[in-house]
């Protein structure tokens, strides 16, 4: 029986000074406080036997990958599938009533999908892909994907058997946060869960 264990990093904090949904938006990096949270995703896997480190393309997911990668001696390697999920409301306020106006009503018909971006099933079909390759590169040791909230989350309840559609304020995956997916071969076994930065950015809309 061959161990795996597949580590999913969400990014740390962004640098967005106007609050938008920045989804999949070039442009948006770390914050001096996301750099720390990065660097803290590292130690925390201090000691781990980390042989593989992909990430999403965004900048933040690459910036928060290269203190990881650093510390265990491999490259970055970019994989399309870790991507933030699509969101019609990118780039705008949703906390400035975004979601009220009747322009929107017809995005926020259906939440099970959702209506608003990229359906859930899609999301988890990709990340599990994306999860299954890492797990057979890097069998019988660790790999770490950069990720974001929403699709690291989508992928966790998809493994727990539980309905894809949820309130995206009460998703387990703070800024930072680790979700490791433990296999023995093929079949994920545990599933944990660390906040290596505490609980910051819990409850985020999509698209963080």
């Amino acid at each position: 029986m061959t161990r795996t264990i597949v580590h999913l990093l969400r990014h740390g904090e962004v640098f967005n000074p106007r609050h938008v949904l920045y989804g999949r938006l070039p442009g948006f990096h770390l914050s001096e406080a996301g750099l720390l949270m990065a660097k803290r995703a590292a130690e925390a896997l201090t000691g781990h036997d980390v042989v593989l480190v992909l990430s999403s393309p965004l900048e933040r997911a690459r910036e928060t990958a290269e203190p990881v990668a650093a510390r265990f001696g491999v490259p970055v390697e970019i994989d399309e599938r870790l991507i933030e999920a699509t969101n019609a409301f990118e780039g705008q306020r949703v906390g400035d009533g975004a979601l009220r106006r009747p322009r929107s009503w017809w995005l926020v018909r259906n939440p099970w999908r959702p209506s608003w971006g990229e359906p859930y099933v899609e999301v988890a079909a990709r990340m599990w892909a994306a999860v299954q390759d890492a797990r057979r590169r890097a069998a019988g040791h660790e790999a770490v994907c950069v990720s974001h909230q929403l699709p690291i989350w989508t992928v966790r309840r998809m493994l727990e058997r539980r309905p894809l559609w949820h309130h995206p304020g009460r998703r387990q995956c703070a800024l930072g946060s680790i979700t490791s997916l433990v296999f023995d071969d093929e079949a994920v076994v545990a599933v944990t869960y660390a906040e290596p930065s505490g609980r910051a950015g819990i409850g985020e809309l999509a698209g963080a």
